[in-house]
Parts: structure tokens; C-alpha cells; sequence
């Protein structure tokens, strides 16, 4: 079994006073409410990857007491806090635990498994004797999720105990890890390819680097490079020669991603207008479950600005104590302070990127509490907020990297961009409500009697604020100043999209438009926000609260341009003599046809979405094309019986792709239910050109879009041009 010596050895800190802290423990005092205040005992484990909390509660198992490390992130799930004796302690655990996390990251995948592996072992270890018995045996490979006969895991057993004690120990458990973590499908390339020798020349390494993985840059340079990263045999690497296991790391690492390692820095253009990018944006925030009863948070604030957020919603309400607070309004949905919002952003608005991020105020504050927000604008965001037009930028908008770490304010205004009306006179000005969209009946009619007899005053200090995001009501294509920016439901942007298809395209070259949910959906559901990108909208708003399909396309889309929130639009997207309508594809700049060809080998530690302790996965995967509606495909594979350790499936799909640029390439992994609807196991999405060719694994992520330690395909992925599609009347990819 692994050891914290062996976690701490392999980072160099076996002498570390803050984990040594941490391993003896301390009492923190647990804070759930303002009454509620207990003293209760943390201590960091021996495997360095979980903390033991004491618990007061009557009958509650062992394993209940803890938690994993990995489980600590800012921003995705919900607060523990604890108070520390003294501030010496405190930081103790803070500086530990971030030693921990950031050793963790740096770890490779085939350290990574190794860890998740021993976590498994640890768990079915009852007795914590350090050894396994044959019960246990059983017991772990459930956990791992593989089903195996009695008879057949009986023979691994005992050809693992070479001590004919009944219980596997140290070397015994190595040997047995070793014949479980084999891949016969990498033992099978590398024989290919290095011609059934032990080893690789960096002749065969950039052979296979240009041959198989149509690597750009593929040479002795970057052969070399590969076997100094990943090759783990000493004596290999000095050879300059590369081991199978060295072999399988590489595959396993970013270097072998389906998702291109370039893509995950920023590489595009980021000096043309604001206009011509995507850019990743929330709807209703504040909000952490369904729009009519759930709970409001700075919390999510802070989740949604980790996931690269960069335009976040604000329901503004007169609040008690003249301090403004936020919430959906005629609901029961909580309210959180709107400073205390201010706040989380400027703590969290630059953390995952460090370009622009637009507050969009829907604001039914009192002219009084809006200079209150005003206030709380200015003196927390400081130097943050953008107050005024960048220098000579009055004509169009500035850009990402003219607008780096700073905030702008999307609202209503008074006038133009340069209005200043001298006094401080409150204005009238339409509302807008987005509650008026909503199913809720009796929300609805309280929304649109308040329309209909009340006109918004705006406070000029809070209108003042507003320079490049001026919201105004869409009254036709007619060109508006280019600052004037509307929003539309899902339906009335579809609605455009479908009937003015190439107007809307045009519109949004120059201004910007914000999509926000249907307001049927008080779930929080989500609508496909590829149909809106293809018609160049911006700032298309998902409630980013709520996994599902809708969410993945999202994070796929943002992954690319080193996850900054920004991702330039596809010059046909950007031209205004552009003829491109994605109803009706014609032949344009826009037809790149290529042929995909995704070869799904293997899977590799699926994990167990069904908690029942005899519930083995049944995995099938489905690979899917979203883009314009004629590349819309799907294929699926055979379901794997009782096998999410390492099913093997090596099945080959075709498909035929006119418009790369909008395309997204979904791996969806489902555990298979013939009597219900399948679970959700994990899922992957990549953006067409941020695919690489060749032998990759594609490293999954779970509903929430975390990414799971060791759960990966294997596949093999090509693509070519193909100038043609195929007749009508055949499917595409047959």
C-alpha cells in the first residue's frame, strides 16, 4: 500500500512543517451559520490525498468521516468553513493543503492512476492490516468497476501470492497492479511500430510522429524532447531510446491529447473588436439551482468566473439599510448583497483570464440605491472599472488585449457615448424585465403591470458608468451606434437566425447581442447555444448552474484560446460583405469539407456512476458532430457487459463536415440501462480544429465538468479534405 512517504518522498517533502502540521492534526472550529459552532478534529492521511474529520453523529461509518483533497476547489462546490485556533495555524493549513494541490496537478497521468489505483485498494483494505485477501480482492475489483469470475480472480490471486500467505503484500500487490494496469492495445502499436523491439529509436519515434500522429513539428527535436519528458528507464534515456512504458506515458500525457496542446494557450488574434469574438457568459448568475425557490450566491459568482466566465448577470433590488441586494425578482429565490457581489468579482474576474468582463445590470433599483451601486462600482472595483471611452476608441470597440483586467457595465444610459448631462438629474428610461419572459403566471402579470405603468428613473452616476454596453430595445437592422447592444429570448434570436439569417450575421459583425434563456425554463435549463454562435451572437448566456449537453458544447467551445473566454469568430462570421446563412449552406469561404474518421479502441477506469455496491458499468460511446444543421451526426458504439475498467470496443466512424470552424466533436460516454434512461458516465468535447490526429486519449469529464483523475478513451482520429459530399440521398460518413 502507498504511504504519505511515498507522495511526500516523490515531491521532496519529507521535512515539510506544514504537512507534518497536518498530519498530527489540530481542532478547528466547524461554522455552518452564525449559531452554529462546533470544535471538531481535522487530520491530513497517511496517503496524503484525504482528511479525516471527527463527527459527533451516532453510527456513521469511517469512510463517511472523510474527505478527498481533490475535492477542494475554489468556486465549485459548496463552503466548508472552519476557524483555526491562532493565525500560525491557519496558515498551516492553508499553505499544506495548497502544497498538496499543487503537487497533485503536476503529477503525470500514469501517477495519477497509480494514486487513484491505491486509493481503491485502500478503501477495500477493511481491517487496514496493509494486506489483501482474497474478500478484498473482490471487493477492489468492484471498486475499479470490473466484473470477473470468482475462478478467474482466484487465479490472478494466486499467482500474485508468492508467499502462500492467502494475502497479498508490498511486491505481491505491485505485481498484481502491473497485470491490471497492462493495455494489450499499446503492447500491440508498439510492437508495430518499434518492430517487436524492447525499445524506440528516434528514427521509429519520428516516424510514428509523422506518419501516425501528423505531428507539424515532428522531428529528431521533438523525438528527443518526447523521451526526455516521458521515458521513466534511466538507461533508456540516456540511449536516447524509449520504453513501452515510456511510450504509454507520453500517449497518457498533453502531448497525446485528442485536445491540441497549442489550443490550450492563448493563440489567436486578440486585437480585432469585441464584436468579433465569442465570449463566454452566464445567465442569472447569482443563482445555484432553479429560477423561482433556489438559493442566491456570491458562490456562484465565484464558480462561474473559474470557468472562465466573462459576462455575469446582475438582478438588482432595493434592498433594507439602503444596501441594494440581488435576486430574481417576484420569486423566492434568496437575495445576496450586491457589494458583497462587487466583491467576489473583483476577487475572482482575472483569475481564470485576464481579459475583459462585462457586469450586465438589469437594474429596478430606487434612483437612491442606484447611487448606492454606483458607489460600491467605483470604490471596490477601483481601477478595474472601465468609466470612460478608451483613447480615439469612439467609433468601434476596443479590443480583448485594449481591455485586459478590466471590468465594463452593460445597462441602460443616458444618451450617446461622450453624454454628459452636467447635473445630477435622474432620467427616465424604459424597463426591461426578463421575468416578463417567464411561465409563472402570476409572475408574469405582475411584471407586465409594472411595465405598463412604470418608467425606470436612472440615476446619472449609475448611467455614467455604461460606456461600450448600452442596452437598448432591437427595433430592426437598421444601424444603431455600435455600442448599443440588445438582448433577445432563445426564441426570438432562433426566430431571427432562421428568417434573417444573414442580416442577423451582419448585425452582430458591428454590435453586440446578448441570448438569454426562454422564460419557460424556472428549472434552469439550458438551451443549444451552437444555432446562436452560428449567427455570430456574442454573449449567448447559459445557466452555467446546470450540467447536461448544453454545458458541455459550452466548455468545449471556451476550452479553445487557452481557456480565456474569448474565441474569435470565423472570419465569414466577421466579413460584411459575408453571404454565409447556416440555414442554408451554399458554397462560400465558409465549405472547408473534410472527412473525419474517429477510431474508438478502448476505455480506461470508467467510473461508477451507480452507487450500488454490485453495479458493474455497461459502457457504450457515442461520438457526435454539432455544428450547422447538415453536419449534424451521431454514431454509437456496442454496449461493453460489465466492464468499465477496460472495455474495448474498436469500432471505426466516417463522417462528412462542410463547416469545420462551427463544429464541435462530442465523446460521450453512458453506462447502458435497458430498462431505463442511460447514466451519464463522462463526456468530452473538442472544438473540430483543436483536434489532433492519430493515437490519442481523450480524457473525460464528469456531469459537472471536473475532470476525472485516470477515465480516458483510446482512440485513433483522422481527418482529410474531401471536396465533395456524398450524393444526397446516403448518410453522411456511410
Amino acid at each position: 500500500m502507498e504511504s504519505n512517504g511515498d507522495f511526500l518522498a516523490l515531491h521532496g517533502l519529507q521535512d515539510d512543517g506544514d504537512l507534518k502540521f497536518l498530519l498530527k492534526g489540530s481542532q478547528l472550529q466547524k461554522v455552518k451559520s452564525s449559531s452554529w459552532r462546533k470544535d471538531r478534529f481535522y487530520k491530513l492521511q497517511e496517503d496524503c490525498k484525504t482528511i479525516w474529520q471527527e463527527s459527533k453523529k451516532m453510527m456513521r461509518s469511517p469512510e463517511s468521516q472523510l474527505f478527498s483533497i481533490e475535492d477542494i476547489q475554489e468556486g465549485q462546490r459548496s463552503n466548508l468553513d472552519l476557524i483555526a485556533g491562532s493565525e500560525a495555524e491557519a496558515q498551516h493549513w492553508v499553505d499544506g493543503l495548497r502544497k498538496i494541490i499543487l503537487h497533485a496537478d503536476s503529477m503525470s497521468q500514469k501517477q495519477k492512476l497509480q494514486h487513484w489505483i491505491h486509493s481503491c485498494l485502500r478503501k477495500a483494505d477493511k481491517n487496514k492490516d496493509n494486506k489483501m485477501s482474497f474478500k478484498e480482492l473482490k471487493s477492489f475489483l468492484k471498486e475499479v468497476n470490473i466484473q470477473m469470475d470468482d475462478s478467474y480472480a482466484w487465479k490472478i490471486f494466486q499467482e500474485c501470492d508468492k508467499s502462500r500467505t492467502e494475502s497479498l503484500e508490498d511486491d505481491e500487490i505491485e505485481t498484481f497492479y502491473l497485470m491490471l494496469t497492462q493495455r494489450e492495445e499499446i503492447d500491440r502499436l508498439f510492437r508495430v511500430i518499434s518492430g517487436s523491439g524492447k525499445t524506440l529509436s528516434v528514427d521509429q519515434l519520428v516516424t510514428f510522429l509523422q506518419q501516425e500522429q501528423k505531428e507539424e513539428e515532428a522531428g529528431h527535436q521533438l523525438a528527443l524532447a518526447l523521451i526526455q519528458r516521458y521515458e521513466p528507464n534511466e538507461a533508456a534515456k540516456q540511449k536516447k531510446q524509449m520504453t513501452k512504458d515510456g511510450f504509454l506515458m507520453y500517449l497518457l500525457s498533453a502531448d497525446g491529447n485528442a485536445f491540441s496542446l497549442a489550443h490550450r494557450k492563448v493563440y489567436q488574434d486578440m486585437n480585432q473588436p469585441l464584436s468579433h469574438y465569442l465570449i463566454s457568459s452566464s445567465h442569472n448568475t447569482y443563482l445555484m439551482e432553479d429560477q423561482l425557490t433556489g438559493p442566491s450566491s456570491t458562490e456562484a459568482y465565484i464558480r462561474a468566473l473559474s470557468k472562465g466566465c466573462r459576462c455575469v448577470e446582475l438582478d438588482c433590488w432595493d434592498g433594507p439599510n439602503m444596501e441594494p441586494v440581488i435576486y430574481h425578482g417576484y420569486t423566492f429565490t434568496s437575495k445576496v448583497l450586491f457589494c458583497d457581489v462587487i466583491k467576489a468579482i473583483k476577487n475572482y474576474a482575472f483569475k481564470a483570464s485576464p481579459y475583459p468582463v462585462i457586469i450586465s445590470l438589469e437594474n429596478h433599483c430606487s434612483v437612491e440605491q442606484q447611487r448606492v451601486m454606483a458607489h460600491h462600482l467605483r470604490t471596490i472595483l477601483g481601477d478595474l472599472l472601465l468609466d470612460r471611452p478608451m483613447d480615439n476608441m469612439v467609433t468601434n470597440f476596443p479590443s480583448p488585449e485594449q481591455l485586459k483586467k478590466k471590468i465594463l457595465v452593460k445597462g441602460k444610459k443616458l444618451g450617446g457615448l461622450l453624454a454628459s448631462l452636467g447635473a445630477s438629474e435622474a432620467t427616465d428610461v424604459s424597463d426591461e424585465d426578463e421575468a416578463a419572459e417567464m411561465e409563472d403566471e402570476a409572475v408574469k402579470m405582475e411584471v407586465k403591470q409594472k411595465l405598463a405603468n412604470d418608467k425606470l428613473k436612472l440615476a446619472k452616476e449609475l448611467s455614467d458608468l455604461v460606456v461600450y454596453c448600452k442596452s437598448v430595445h432591437f427595433s430592426g437592422f437598421q444601424d444603431p451606434a455600435f455600442y448599443e447592444m440588445s438582448s433577445f429570448t432563445e426564441n426570438r434570436a432562433l426566430k431571427l437566425a432562421q428568417e434573417s439569417g444573414n442580416n442577423f450575421i451582419r448585425h452582430n459583425i458591428r454590435h453586440l447581442s446578448r441570448i438569454y434563456p426562454a422564460g419557460w425554463r424556472t428549472d434552469s435549463s439550458n438551451y443549444n447555444p451552437v444555432d446562436m454562435w452560428n449567427a455570430g451572437c456574442q454573449i449567448v448566456a447559459l445557466n452555467f448552474q446546470t450540467p447536461g449537453m448544453e454545458m458541455d458544447l459550452y466548455q468545449g467551445r471556451f476550452q479553445d484560446n487557452g481557456f480565456s473566454g474569448y474565441v474569435l469568430k470565423p472570419a465569414f462570421l466577421r466579413d460584411p460583405d459575408s453571404n454565409f446563412n447556416p440555414r442554408a449552406v451554399g458554397e462560400g469561404p465558409w465549405c472547408n469539407r473534410q472527412r473525419l474518421r474517429v477510431r474508438v479502441i478502448s476505455g480506461q477506469q470508467l467510473p461508477k456512476v451507480n452507487k450500488n455496491q454490485n453495479s458493474i458499468v455497461d459502457p457504450k460511446v457515442t461520438v457526435e458532430i454539432h455544428g450547422v444543421t447538415r453536419d449534424n451526426d451521431r454514431r454509437e458504439t456496442a454496449v461493453i457487459s460489465n466492464n468499465g475498467f477496460n472495455p474495448m470496443w474498436d469500432v471505426e466512424f466516417k463522417f462528412e463536415v462542410d463547416v469545420p470552424e462551427l463544429a464541435l466533436v462530442r465523446f460521450v460516454v453512458e453506462d447502458y440501462d435497458s430498462s431505463s434512461k442511460n447514466d451519464f458516465v463522462g463526456q468530452c468535447t473538442i472544438p473540430f480544429f483543436s483536434l489532433k490526429k492519430g493515437y490519442r486519449h481523450i480524457h473525460l469529464l464528469s456531469k459537472n465538468g471536473d475532470q476525472y483523475p485516470s477515465a480516458t478513451l483510446f482512440v485513433k482520429i483522422n481527418t482529410e479534405d474531401h471536396g465533395r459530399r456524398v450524393q444526397d440521398g446516403l448518410p453522411a460518413g456511410e
